[in-house]
C-alpha cells in the first residue's frame, strides 16, 4: 500500500465522525493499538524536541525501507505518533521525504490541536523525515 493509500484509509475512518470528541476517541484508540517502542529506545536520544508531551521515535533501515517505532506518555499524542508510523513505516526514504501528509489537514487535526500539540506534531514529522534523509544519504554512500 502506498503512502497516499494509507492516508486515504485514515481519512475514510474519520470522515463519518462529525463530533470532535469522537475523533479524539478514534485518535486515542489508534494510539492504544500501537505496539509502542522498545524500552531500550525510551531515552533522551530518541525523545523529540519541541513536544510538550514526551514522544520517543526510533527508526531502522532494512531492505531499502524505513521502519519506525514510537510512543508518547499522553493518549492523544500517542495516537498522532501512531498514525504517522502507520502511514510512513515500511516506505522508502524518497517516498517519506516526498509525502505531503495531507491526511493531517483532511481530518481536521491541525485546526483542533492546541498550539503546543500542533508544534509537537510538526516536530514529529520533522524527526521522521530527518531519519529518512539520513538513511537516504547513507544508502547513497554505499
Amino acid at each position: 500500500m502506498t503512502i497516499a493509500e494509507k492516508e486515504a484509509e485514515i481519512v475514510s475512518e474519520f470522515e463519518f465522525l462529525t463530533d470532535w470528541l469522537d475523533k479524539y476517541e478514534l485518535i486515542i484508540d489508534k494510539g492504544n493499538q500501537n505496539p509502542g517502542i522498545d524500552p531500550q529506545y525510551k531515552t533522551d536520544q530518541y525523545l523529540i524536541e519541541g513536544c510538550q508531551s514526551k514522544v520517543w521515535v526510533q527508526a531502522e533501515y532494512r531492505d531499502g525501507k524505513v521502519y519506525y517505532q514510537g510512543e508518547s506518555n499522553t493518549e492523544i499524542v500517542g495516537g498522532m505518533v501512531s498514525m504517522l508510523i502507520d502511514v510512513l513505516s515500511g516506505e522508502t526514504p524518497d517516498d517519506i521525504l516526498a509525502a505531503e501528509l495531507g491526511f493531517i489537514d483532511q481530518i481536521g487535526l491541525k485546526e483542533h490541536l492546541s498550539p503546543t500539540r500542533s508544534n509537537g506534531l510538526v516536530a514529529m514529522v520533522k524527526q521522521m523525515r530527518l531519519y529518512a534523509m539520513v538513511f537516504k544519504e547513507k544508502s547513497n554512500e554505499l
